[in-house]
């Protein structure tokens, strides 16, 4: 699937871990690419990767994976990845903060739509 990110097109890709040197290597379960646009996230039906889920869990957490990777990607093309100076320590590209916002976002856009602020 393709997304639009602020004018840019991302291709977003459920991959299996086991055959994604990328992910595997990296011991990571989503990416975002901001040379080629694209956004891998990990099969949650791998089960040595992800451990024993019921379908709603690996729906919920695709979606979350999905959510923290398309948060990195509105970061990149807002030109905040280099903006931070320091990758270690920089705070777009610091996982905590990408984490709350992906894992809050739908609460936050629940809250702006019943006030009708969006």
């Amino acid at each position: 699937m393709t997304v639009n990110v602020l004018g840019t097109k991302y291709t977003i890709k459920i991959v299996k871990i086991s055959k994604c040197k990328l992910l595997r290597e990296n011991n990571w379960i989503g990416s975002c690419n901001q040379i080629t646009k694209e956004i891998l996230i990990g099969d949650t039906n791998e089960e040595e990767y992800f451990g024993k889920m019921t379908d709603k869990e690996k729906e919920l957490t695709t979606k979350e994976i999905m959510r923290h990777e398309i948060i990195h990607a509105f970061l990149n093309e807002s030109g905040l990845q280099d903006s931070s100076m320091q990758y270690c320590n920089a705070w777009a590209k610091n996982e905590e903060m990408i984490d709350w916002i992906a894992i809050q976002f739908p609460k936050i856009l629940d809250v702006f739509k019943k006030v009708g602020c969006i």
